[in-house]
């Protein structure tokens, strides 16, 4: 567990959150080794070992909440019954149920209250964060925004996350203030490419957190695409895997 990666942030000792890497597991070639993915192409047997393997080494007592993600902005209850949800978010406040998404260059959010009482995890690829799945989530805490903390995982930096300008608009239409959008504005810097943008994706989840009201957030620190040894990036190899990224209750 040691490569795997435990969030620095200042959660409630009930709250517990891992990040997987992609190394420690039983796939092979483009998917080594960690892989937790059914989807992707990796033969299911590898992927069942992986997560047999996580759910073990994080000592989970039952099977973690895992979706059918298709970059929306529909957010579910977790639920212990074993079904996969098509969604890009979970919550729960039930103890032991890990909240998890999968990614391999999109942004993983986890919230929390502080209370310690509910947990959250989001799939925040440029749709969904654009289209206002962190609000979704959010929103179902059902308190102050202010009292949410948040936690940005793993994905591409902006170097490395050419788009066009079909995002850049897609965020200003869903800006929701003026603040936003200088944030906004400062995300995205001019590619070498006509009506080509280096976008920030981190830049933007801050600047949704915080027009949200949610300002305690940390993370944001790695890269998917640079960290070849760390991270699978789909961008980069496109038949790759997934690192999941998972919060829950003790």
């Amino acid at each position: 567990m040691s490569h795997w990666i435990t969030p620095e942030w200042p959660a409630p000792a009930s709250v517990r959150a891992c990040i997987t890497t992609r190394e420690g597991g039983v796939s092979e070639g483009s998917y080594a080794s960690f892989n937790l993915a059914t989807h992707v192409g990796d033969a299911a047997a590898k992927v069942s070992a992986n997560r047999a393997r996580l759910r073990a080494q994080l000592s989970l007592s039952q099977e973690p909440q895992w979706l059918e993600q298709v970059h929306g902005t529909q957010v579910v209850d977790a639920r212990a019954d074993g079904w996969v949800r098509t969604a890009d978010g979970c919550d729960t406040e039930t103890p032991g149920l890990a909240c998890t998404v999968l990614t391999a260059d999109c942004l993983p959010v986890l919230l929390c209250n502080r209370q310690g009482t509910r947990v959250a995890a989001v799939h925040a690829g440029w749709r969904g964060l654009a289209g206002g799945i962190v609000g979704v989530a959010v929103g179902r805490f059902q308190e102050p925004s202010e009292s949410l903390m948040a936690y940005l995982g793993p994905a591409i930096s902006q170097p490395a996350f050419e788009v066009g300008v079909e995002v850049l608009e897609a965020f200003f239409e869903g800006a929701r203030s003026d603040a936003q959008v200088d944030a906004i504005a400062g995300a995205f810097t001019p590619s070498d490419r006509p009506l080509k943008f280096h976008a920030d994706i981190y830049t933007l989840a801050r600047a949704e957190l915080a027009a949200l009201g949610v300002t305690a957030v940390y993370g944001g620190n790695f890269c998917t695409y640079a960290e070849r040894d760390r991270f699978y990036s789909y961008r980069r190899d496109k038949t790759t895997g997934r690192q999941a990224s998972l919060i829950w209750l003790a």
